[in-house]
């Protein structure tokens, strides 16, 4: 019998400490994409455990919760926004926490800002007024949000006019028909039209995971968007059935990490729909810790789709500085 040879551990491939590089796309690999399999039950198994293996509580569970306040994208996305609902909730992205609440944690330091102002198209230039001189940069939904069926064309002067108004970040949807049809073709070829129409602003692409019937898809999706130059990938529109999931999420995740394995770019998650307590907020925080490590806590890798979060947060940040839980209708939001 002749010996086996030693196997070589390959290092991971290590993360920058500092900005990322952004992720220009690559060419369609179909054989990466058609090859990609999910063990459904194994993923529902390692999602239970995210709330279970670790926990915190005390001054490390106020210290998590905000940070997720910077992870946050303040959304309003309803058929009744005005003018005046964004401008108020443009105020609330500068101030996420009540000024005693400010004092009685001793963080007046810290600046505690969200992570970017979520709006309709129409709503831009109102939400960049509002938020001028803040640094808080203002994503607009597009391409015929939330179902994606308007003509490519149409989606592609969308997000040109979202750039030109001042959109820093768009969140684009995908065509969900290609995904569940297997015509990866289209969809690479849809987002990455996408992405040169975005140009500067960062692109999220909303696979809409809820409408895409299998994890295998959810993957699938995932890789396809990342190859055709995503900066994002996002669970939701919040408008479907079912939205932001842990499993979906784990998905996602490990599609990010084996992207990033293959071409050493570092793609970011945002989590959407259904994210409304301080409890998912940090089983989401503590996926991302163990998945992908600590560098996908910052606002350039990860963010929140979220629009009632923020009223939990500081209801226990208020129990963590008084002992007390407050009624939600002291954390109003706009």
């Amino acid at each position: 019998m002749t010996a086996k040879p030693n196997l070589t551990l390959v290092a991971p491939r290590p993360v920058p400490a500092g900005p990322v590089d952004r992720n220009p796309g690559m060419p369609l690999d179909l054989d990466v994409v058609r090859a990609l399999r999910v063990n459904r039950s194994a993923v529902e198994r390692r999602a239970a455990t995210l709330g279970t293996r670790r926990t915190v509580k005390k001054e490390w569970q106020a210290a998590w919760l905000l940070r997720a306040i910077t992870l946050m994208d303040l959304t309003t996305l309803s058929g009744d926004d005005t003018p005046g609902n964004v401008q108020r909730l443009c105020a609330k992205a500068r101030n996420p926490l009540r000024g005693d609440l400010v004092e009685a944690l001793g963080i007046g330091a810290l600046d505690i800002k969200v992570g970017a102002v979520c709006v309709y198209h129409a709503l831009v230039p109102t939400a960049v007024a509002a938020l001028e001189g803040s640094g808080i940069p203002v994503a607009a939904v597009s391409t015929g949000f939330p179902a994606g069926l308007s003509p490519v064309p149409q989606r592609i002067e969308e997000i040109r006019a979202s750039v030109a108004a001042g959109a820093a970040e768009i969140d684009i949807v995908i065509t969900r028909a290609h995904v569940l049809t297997g015509n990866w073709e289209a969809l690479y070829s849809e987002v990455k039209q996408f992405r040169e129409a975005c140009g500067e602003a960062h692109m999220k692409a909303i696979l809409a995971t809820g409408e895409l019937a299998t994890l295998g898809n959810v993957a699938r999706a995932s890789m396809v968007a990342m190859q055709a130059g995503a900066d994002f990938i996002k669970t939701s529109t919040g408008k479907e059935p079912v939205n932001a999931t842990l499993p979906f999420g784990l998905v996602m995740c490990r599609m990010i990490r084996e992207y990033f394995e293959q071409t050493g770019y570092a793609v970011g998650f945002k989590p959407a729909g259904g994210i409304r307590t301080a409890k998912t907020a940090l089983e989401f925080l503590y996926l991302m810790k163990e998945e992908l490590g600590d560098r996908w806590l910052r606002a350039d890798l990860f963010r929140f789709g979220a629009s009632g979060l923020l009223t939990d947060i500081e209801r226990q940040l208020e129990h963590f500085a008084t002992q007390r839980y407050s009624a939600a209708h002291r954390h109003p939001m706009p």
